[in-house]
């Protein structure tokens, strides 16, 4: 029995060296923290940059002397003279203190707006401590700005244009920019150059002062922007969705704009903080163009998903479909629609066009119960023009329009009659597909633009073609005739 108790001692005493033993040996083996993963600055930071920072600081508009929209710049000093970015040292990168909270304040940027997100931080701090690498592939380096323009071999695609109030400015789509004219075509007097690749849309301000732009660069950001027309200054980049934005439209008194995304929503911001002051997710598909009602009460939408729809500015309520909801009646998607000037609030009209090549005129409040089957609101149906009707415009007065419309590789620009229809002219001239079409203010001249990247003036009384430009300055090379 004494044996036993012996043997038993023995074992536990042994037991517990192997335990002490096995714990040490476990503790000095114990690998050290894992170092944080590798952060990519085109697939991690880039993106946070984007969306919260290049509005701000990009070369058209460099808040605080700095610009975020590549690495060499950061490096650069800002207005404090301290570099925005010094690789492997976060601690001294003024971007990374500016983002950073501290004391249980909030960080200095983005200013006004939410701070990023701890992760967010963190991801660009990790990045600064490894280096700050760039792996932006090389289509991702090229540097576009005003000290370096587009350079156009052949005539860019022309998507958007539009006149300004006082007629003397005609606003043409470009490649990262807006291309300003001399409403006759006589003299491009500015080029704003911004971020976006693709411009989708353009408006002037009601008052002429300002230019709204949307576009972006498809599958990677969407951005609005906002120019003073006079100073040819960029006040106002909002970075949005990841693709790009289209059909942008002013509030009657300045204060808002209103544009569509690619993914389905309709959206309005303030003009001067560029907060956004409504959101509506009511479309299935990309929403491609926008206007407001005379009294700004409310906003009609057109998509690709077939629909137009009335939206209420003050709740952000989505109110009804102004066309059909019967299956089929709709033959494909909508893609632009303007507001019929001179109506009083309560019997506003709207004109939109799309797939199926039929303009059509719609009163945009419903005053009966919805009957499946209806298109109560539709007011009149005008003459099919070939192919899909890509852009519509009122004159000032509300008593023509001008369609312009593609099928295949051509297209045709016709003014219309609103009241009663009547074709009032078939536009010369028109080569290739058309994209855009406007009235200058004063109603007696039609400007239009498409695939041949040709700016056309013609009479809108007659259609006689008055002159033709292209409105993006060509290299050399190119051996291209610029206007005649």
């Amino acid at each position: 029995m004494k044996w036993s108790h012996r043997i038993a001692r023995r074992l536990t005493a042994a037991l517990a060296v192997s335990l002490v033993i096995a714990a040490t040996i476990a503790t000095a083996e114990e690998p050290p923290a894992a170092a944080p993963a590798k952060v990519s600055y085109w697939k991690d930071v880039r993106p946070i940059f984007q969306e919260h920072c290049q509005g701000c600081h990009q070369p058209a508009k460099a808040g605080g002397g700095l610009v975020l929209t590549s690495i060499a710049d950061m490096l650069k000093p800002g207005e404090t003279e301290l570099p925005g970015l010094v690789p492997g040292k976060p601690d001294e990168s003024t971007i990374v203190e500016q983002i950073t909270p501290t004391g249980g304040e909030a960080p200095a940027m983005p200013k006004g707006r939410p701070a990023l997100a701890a992760l967010q931080i963190e991801l660009i701090r990790n990045w600064v401590t490894q280096g700050a690498e760039d792996d932006s592939p090389a289509s991702g380096k090229t540097v576009v700005d005003a000290a370096h323009p587009p350079v156009y071999q052949a005539a860019p695609v022309i998507s958007a244009l539009d006149y300004s109030p006082d007629g003397q400015f005609l606003a043409v789509s470009g490649y990262h920019e807006v291309l300003l004219h001399k409403s006759d075509g006589s003299e491009l007097v500015a080029r704003l150059i911004g971020l976006a690749e693709r411009i989708e849309s353009l408006a002037f301000s009601p008052d002429g002062k300002l230019l709204a732009v949307t576009g972006g660069s498809p599958g990677r950001f969407g951005e609005v922007q906002i120019w003073d027309v006079a100073e040819r200054k960029l006040t106002l980049s909002q970075g949005l969705t990841y693709d790009t934005v289209y059909g942008v439209s002013w509030s009657p008194d300045g204060t808002r704009i209103a544009f569509g995304c690619a993914d389905n929503t309709l959206r309005a911001i303030d003009v001067n903080s560029g907060q956004q002051v409504l959101y509506q997710g009511a479309h299935s598909d990309w929403v491609l163009d926008t206007v407001f009602s005379t009294d700004a009460s409310h906003l009609m939408s057109v998509s690709r998903d077939r629909s137009m729809k009335l939206t209420e500015v003050a709740t952000q309520r989505f109110v009804d479909n102004i066309t059909s909801i019967t299956p089929g009646a709709l033959k494909g998607g909508l893609m632009t629609l303007d507001l019929r000037p001179g109506r009083q609030p309560a019997d506003d009209q709207v004109i939109c066009g799309g797939a199926d090549g039929t303009p059509k005129l719609y009163k945009i409040y419903r005053t009966q119960a919805r009957v499946i089957g209806d298109d109560f609101n539709l007011v009149r149906a005008y003459e099919a023009m070939p192919g899909r009707i890509y852009s519509v415009d009122f004159n000032v007065d509300g008593t023509r329009f001008v369609v312009g419309s593609s099928e295949g590789s051509s297209g045709e620009v016709r003014v219309y009659l609103a009241e009663d229809g009547k074709l009032q002219s078939k536009l010369e001239g028109q080569i290739g597909a058309v994209f855009a079409v406007a009235f200058r203010k004063d109603g007696k001249e039609v400007a239009s633009g498409g695939f041949d990247g040709m700016v056309r003036l013609s009479e809108a009384e007659t259609g006689k073609l008055v002159k033709e430009f292209v409105p993006a300055p060509l290299a050399p090379a190119s051996g291209a005739t610029a206007s005649k």
